[in-house]
């Protein structure tokens, strides 16, 4: 049976930690909704209601975008070898980039990863966990190293260009806000 909960538990906590990959949904009343994967070491709890995930260079920047416009963000993560278990954090997201002043205090939170391009701040309003118990049993074989090796491959310059070109404005024609000044 799903259970809310107002804040992010210890427990909560320790099952984020275990995990190796979690989802991230966003979407506008008018847009695609995005539902993407993230892996990697990019993910931090900064409180019982506030987590923030070091998000690396894509084919796209939907999430910037619906956030900018909506805010709405979920997050979960799914249990594929231990006890079944589905956690979801829902809540008002926020893209923090280089140029903002809260970057320095939220970059510190997490290892260097090439290809950076924003950190995604969720302030969590609930979280539910329900069973999980028809999710499939998946042994954790390791981290790809693919973006990592491309994003190093552009080096700066050549992601600055990437950006521009691909992660200015999302599939719906909204824009990221990827590369403007600061707020």
């Amino acid at each position: 049976m799903a259970r809310f909960y107002p804040a992010l538990e210890e427990k909560h906590r320790a099952f984020i930690a275990a995990q190796q990959m979690f989802f991230t949904a966003t979407g506008t009343a008018t847009s695609r909704l995005n539902l993407s994967p993230k892996g990697m070491d990019s993910l931090r709890v900064l409180s019982e209601a506030c987590v923030a995930y070091l998000d690396l260079t894509g084919s796209g920047n939907e999430t910037a975008a619906h956030l900018a416009h909506d805010g709405r963000m979920t997050l979960m993560w799914c249990s594929f070898e231990a006890d079944p278990l589905i956690l979801r954090l829902y809540g008002r997201g926020r893209a923090v980039r280089r140029q903002d002043p809260e970057w320095g205090e939220l970059r510190r939170h997490f290892p260097t990863l090439p290809g950076e391009r924003q950190i995604i701040v969720l302030d969590v309003e609930s979280v539910q966990t329900s069973c999980g118990y028809a999710v499939p049993r998946y042994t954790y074989a390791g981290e790809r190293d693919t973006l990592a090796r491309w994003a190093e491959k552009k080096g700066p310059v050549g992601l600055l260009d990437y950006w521009r070109e691909k992660n200015q404005i999302s599939i719906d024609g909204l824009p990221t806000g990827l590369l403007e000044d600061t707020k």
